[in-house]
């Protein structure tokens, strides 16, 4: 293969010919004046409907200010001394796209994008499954996307250092990242750090008083210079003193791809004059806990998240040698994540030394906008109607599943041209019959678990389990065993060739991760005669909760859907 390969080569010409004469990226802001209080973002292409360009949604991203805040009254609590640093006491789940709550789009003012509540659930399955590692590490900084440590979680039913219910918020490697394993019962890497969880800090946690060699980085790149640049850092912190609050603030420019929140934009053509507006639904949040003392237990009172979304905060555990251990002293604390340069947090925004954030205050969409040399673009537009296809979202959830209990449940009783369907199994809550919010919250919305953008909760195991369209099994054999649904329905599901070229695959789940955190029980349902797509379907789930715990499963079904456009007006036909 390799000879033909040289061969071929020695017969290309070199250049070819330019297809554009001019590429351009044109941004535009939002219509919230950096106002976020509302947990909701719309953008017009209004005024780039107008460039006279060709427009490539496809390429184009949102970027987005955060703000991270960590407060306390707690008198020694002292995140500006190096010895209690906060640095690595803050974070954010996976993915920045998980401040998205739902998203919908309407394209010359008809709706073309369903709003569906959860919608980073599923987008965080689709990127888990078609990124490669090389993907990770190329764009993984740009877009807050590292995955969680599959093994690294425990789970606690008190109040511990690390939290309590799933915990995977430890970010000590250890020396080597080693395991002790001599006499000892296999716990994995329970508790001994999630990697995932620190690359994301790091990805955020710019502090130019950190030291380098002799001196700090502030000698080549100063707060001031961050701040102008926009890029993420730690923009305040401040002791505490017997009348004043500390405070710790870290100020994040998140990149969201648009083909990353909706399979709309990785299929759209090139169009000239087309109108969207977007609305987003944003995770805004907070949570309120207690520490007993340095390296003592943290204690959740509140987790708010007024979208009724994933919690996208994460607090570092407290356990010795972590990112809490020695900053989270004993007190009350407050950590908000804000969309915008505004601390949305009453209690905190009110404090005298916390500040605004320090890397813009409003959302921008940036578009690459396309001139075409004059052959090419006469061929581009000989066929100027083009057909659009891509699949929308339907979200339903199957709640209170009793531990060894049976699951029969309709999620819809008709869509057409369906896809495929996505089954995520979480806890009914932190801790299943626990008292007060950790019998009441959803592991989704802890700041100490990682549920939600990414893993589900842990070992979880639908047996029996079937899709039923129509009446008709969409499974051939029932599914009975946990490997069953990773080696036939998972593995290569999304992926480059469906993983079946050795050396070219894409994906970031193995089989032990699927086994033990990322319990995604997936099945592909659009194998059908093209006479059926069009006649809609009821779509059932059947099975049986091996779980040890209460469940509820929230189900994704996947449905095709095809506009047509023009190209050169952007007019839909």
């Amino acid at each position: 293969m390799c000879d033909k390969l040289v061969f071929d080569l020695s017969q290309e010409l070199e250049g070819s010919p330019n297809v554009f004469i001019k590429k351009d990226w044109l941004n535009i802001l939002d219509n919230q004046s950096g106002n976020y209080s509302a947990s909701q973002s719309v953008i017009d292409t209004s005024q780039l409907s107008n460039s006279n360009k060709f427009l490539s949604f496809r390429e184009s991203y949102i970027s987005a200010p955060l703000l991270l805040t960590l407060s306390s009254t707690a008198t020694t609590f002292a995140p500006a001394t190096a010895g209690t640093s906060c640095d690595y006491a803050l974070g954010l789940k996976n993915w920045f796209g998980s401040i998205v709550h739902s998203i919908t789009c309407d394209y010359n003012g008809t709706t073309i994008i369903q709003q569906t509540p959860f919608i980073n659930m599923w987008n965080s399955f689709k990127l888990m499954t078609t990124l490669s590692w090389n993907d990770v590490i190329t764009t993984g900084a740009s877009i807050g996307f590292y995955p969680d440590d599959p093994l690294s979680w425990s789970y606690a039913t008190a109040v511990a250092p690390s939290g309590v219910g799933v915990c995977n918020n430890t970010n000590y490697q250890g020396t080597g990242f080693g395991v002790t394993v001599t006499g000892a019962y296999n716990n994995y890497r329970s508790n001994q750090g999630n990697e995932g969880f620190l690359k994301r800090q790091t990805f955020i946690n710019y502090d130019p008083a950190g030291v380098s060699g002799s001196g700090t980085y502030a000698g080549l790149l100063t707060a001031t210079s961050a701040s102008n640049i926009w890029k993420s850092y730690i923009s305040q912190k401040v002791n505490s003193t017997a009348s004043v609050p500390g405070v710790f603030q870290i100020s994040v420019r998140a990149t969201i791809y648009l083909k990353h929140l909706h399979s709309f934009f990785q299929n759209v053509p090139l169009l000239k004059g087309v109108f969207l507006k977007l609305t987003l639904n944003l995770n805004n949040s907070s949570v309120t806990f207690d520490s007993s003392a340095a390296g003592g237990n943290l204690t959740l009172s509140e987790s708010s998240v007024p979208s009724g979304g994933v919690q996208p905060l994460m607090i570092a555990s407290a356990a010795a040698n972590n990112g809490g251990a020695a900053c989270f002293v004993a007190g009350t604390y407050i950590a908000s994540l804000s969309v915008g340069s505004i601390c949305l947090n009453q209690s905190q925004r009110s404090l005298a030394n916390v500040l605004g954030g320090a890397v813009g205050s409003n959302i921008f969409l940036y578009v690459p906008a396309y001139t075409f040399s004059p052959v090419f673009e006469q061929a581009y537009l000989s066929s100027p109607l083009k057909t659009i296809e891509y699949t929308d979202v339907y979200q339903y959830q199957v709640l209170n599943v009793p531990a060894g209990g049976n699951i029969n449940s309709l999620l819809t009783n008709g869509l057409s041209n369906v896809k495929s369907c996505l089954i995520l199994p979480y806890f009914t809550s932190m801790v299943p019959g626990g008292a007060g919010i950790l019998g009441t919250l959803a592991p989704y919305q802890s700041p100490f678990d990682s549920a939600g953008c990414g893993p589900t909760s842990p070992l979880i195991s639908l047996s029996q389990f079937n899709i039923v369209v129509s009446g008709q099994n969409s499974i051939y054999n029932t599914q009975r065993y946990f490997w069953e649904e990773w080696n036939n329905q998972l593995y290569g599901a999304n992926s480059v060739n469906g993983n079946l070229t050795d050396g070219l695959c894409s994906s970031l789940i193995s089989q032990q991760a699927f086994e033990m955190n990322y319990c995604y029980h997936y099945v592909n349902i659009g194998r059908m005669l093209d006479v059926e797509q069009s006649v809609p379907k009821s779509v059932q789930v059947i099975g049986q909760n091996t779980s040890a715990l209460p469940i509820n499963l929230i189900c994704f079904i996947e449905y095709g859907v095809t506009i047509q456009v023009d190209i050169l007006t952007g007019a839909r036909v």
